[in-house]
């Protein structure tokens, strides 16, 4: 019996770990969709991100001939 309340008890964790994972995960998308709402209704369609400087980008590499 003793085995049997131990499982139990760990089914009933995992299952609460789960659902916490699953909530964490829940408010990360719903923080990441109003980042981007916001983004959009400022006007800051890249989909690169900002960079930090004000330079423009320039090509890692030169072109080819």
């Amino acid at each position: 019996m003793f085995e049997y309340e131990l499982h139990q008890i760990r089914s009933a964790e995992l299952i609460r770990e789960a659902q916490n994972h699953r909530l964490a995960q829940e408010a990360l998308r719903g923080r990441r969709a109003a980042r981007r709402a916001a983004a959009r209704e400022s006007g800051q369609n890249d989909t690169e991100g900002q960079s930090h400087s004000g330079r423009p980008r320039r090509h890692r590499f030169a072109r080819a001939a």
